[in-house]
């Protein structure tokens, strides 16, 4: 029998890609002022939900942080990926993120995460960027299957998996920790190969 395991080294990613309004991006050093003003800008509607935005960061943090995430997709660990804005004269503005988290090279499998900056509601910018990241997964990384999971109560990012067209499969009840550290329910949608991925 063939191994078709998968090297995650040799994977070839591109650094950027279009959505056709935004782009996403690996995050990489430099990028801290950048995340430091989307983050702090979303403290209050992101704070219900991200266990990573409770508090302010300072820019050295964000700056931090953003290294540490770079170093992750270089090793494929992760792929985490900011929704980037461009503006006049190559300036950016960080508009969200997203990526490919919780990865199966083995199968391969992975789950999409999204956020999005407060003040920039209602201009489907999750929903283009998870469309263009499923696309990714299936066609260039070879996903036998694209997970999108949420707290149960988060009405929000369930109307964006629905919107990228993700099918519901279940309710996990008391499956993880809410930001209170109070076990939460979880929410499951998914989209797999030979079924949703051409949608």
């Amino acid at each position: 029998m063939m191994d078709t395991t998968i090297e995650p080294l040799m994977v070839d990613l591109p650094a950027e890609i279009a959505t056709g309004r935004f782009v996403l991006r690996a995050p990489r050093p430099g990028d801290g002022m950048l995340l430091n003003a989307a983050v702090c800008a979303s403290l209050e509607a992101l704070r219900p939900w991200m266990p990573w935005a409770q508090a302010a960061p300072t820019p050295e943090a964000s700056e931090l942080e953003c290294r540490r995430m770079a170093a992750r997709f270089i090793k494929r660990e992760d792929l985490p990926m900011f929704i980037v804005e461009p503006g006049p004269g190559g300036a950016e503005r960080i508009v969200g993120g997203t990526g490919l988290h919780r990865i199966d090279w083995t199968v391969p499998r992975f789950e999409i995460g999204y956020w999005r900056r407060s003040g920039d509601e209602r201009r489907g910018i999750v929903v283009e960027a998870v469309t263009r990241l499923t696309r990714l997964a299936f066609d260039q990384l070879r996903a036998a299957r694209v997970e999108i999971r949420m707290a149960a109560q988060n009405a929000a990012s369930r109307r964006v998996a629905e919107r990228a067209g993700y099918t519901f499969e279940g309710l996990l009840r008391r499956d993880a920790l809410g930001v209170d550290g109070k076990p939460r329910d979880t929410l499951v949608y998914s989209r797999v190969r030979g079924v949703e991925e051409s949608a």
